[in-house]
């Protein structure tokens, strides 16, 4: 976040944030969709519960700081959804496979930006919020490593490609 004022720099983490949460509810929606009858049903409501909790608070933020939330919502809309339904029709262990992807990247994102808050804002009432999510995103990761999603068919390349793209995700939702 460098060449950025204060001001602008808490408007970007904002904006990426709600976008990112956003995204995350829309792929637990998807996995729902496809899932929402098995035995793994119960885990992906309650990883999709914390999402809401995180949404709730971003959009609290977006309307507190007058932050323009990100033009790409409708794509993150389809864009989400269709990730978690498509990765749970390949399976259950695929569709975990996915929150350990996506999880991955977030749980790296909330660091920089904590590091990035305690370093230049050190009295932000943000740390606290983002170091729990950060907390909340690892167990939603261990969670589904224990659900075997590292066990998934091609789940190397399966992993890379949804690394890629939420990294790509947080790329454009910074900037439009």
């Amino acid at each position: 976040m460098q060449n950025l004022s204060e001001k602008q720099r808490l408007e970007q983490l904002i904006r990426v944030n709600q976008a990112g949460e956003y995204g995350a509810k829309r792929i637990y929606r998807g996995q729902l969709a496809v899932l929402g009858k098995t035995d793994i049903a119960p885990t992906l409501q309650h990883m999709e519960a914390q999402e809401q909790v995180h949404l709730d608070a971003f959009n609290q933020l977006i309307v507190e700081h007058r932050v323009r939330p990100t033009a790409l919502h409708p794509l993150w809309h389809v864009a989400g959804f269709a990730l978690g339904a498509g990765t749970a029709l390949l399976g259950k262990k695929a569709a975990m496979a996915c929150t350990i992807a996506v999880e991955e990247v977030i749980e790296e994102h909330y660091a920089e930006q904590i590091a990035d808050l305690e370093k230049n804002d050190p009295t932000s009432p943000l740390i606290p919020t983002l170091q729990k999510f950060r907390a909340e995103e690892l167990e939603h990761k261990d969670t589904a490593e224990a659900q075997e999603g590292k066990k998934a068919p091609f789940y190397p390349l399966l992993r890379q490609v949804i690394r890629t793209g939420s990294k790509t995700a947080i790329f454009l939702a910074k900037r439009v």
